[in-house]
């Protein structure tokens, strides 16, 4: 392979890692869909606790209601 053949290697790979990084970091940070808001983990904890029976229906919309807001 000639130089311009590994130049063109190397920047190919380099430009790979790059977006594998910017991948990782974005998923680390919950900018693409990785995570979701407090409010949405706060819901889906009101609804497991409905589900499991600890809160009756009126509590739960009740609460849901103030996360809601």
């Amino acid at each position: 392979m000639a130089w311009g053949g590994w130049v063109m290697m190397v920047f190919w790979l380099l430009v790979v890692v790059i977006i594998v990084l910017a991948v990782v970091f974005l998923l680390r940070q919950g900018r693409l869909g990785g995570r979701s808001s407090p409010a949405d983990r706060a819901e889906e904890t009101l609804r497991e606790r409905y589900a499991r029976g600890e809160i009756d229906e009126e509590a739960y919309q009740r609460m849901r209601n103030e996360l809601r807001r």
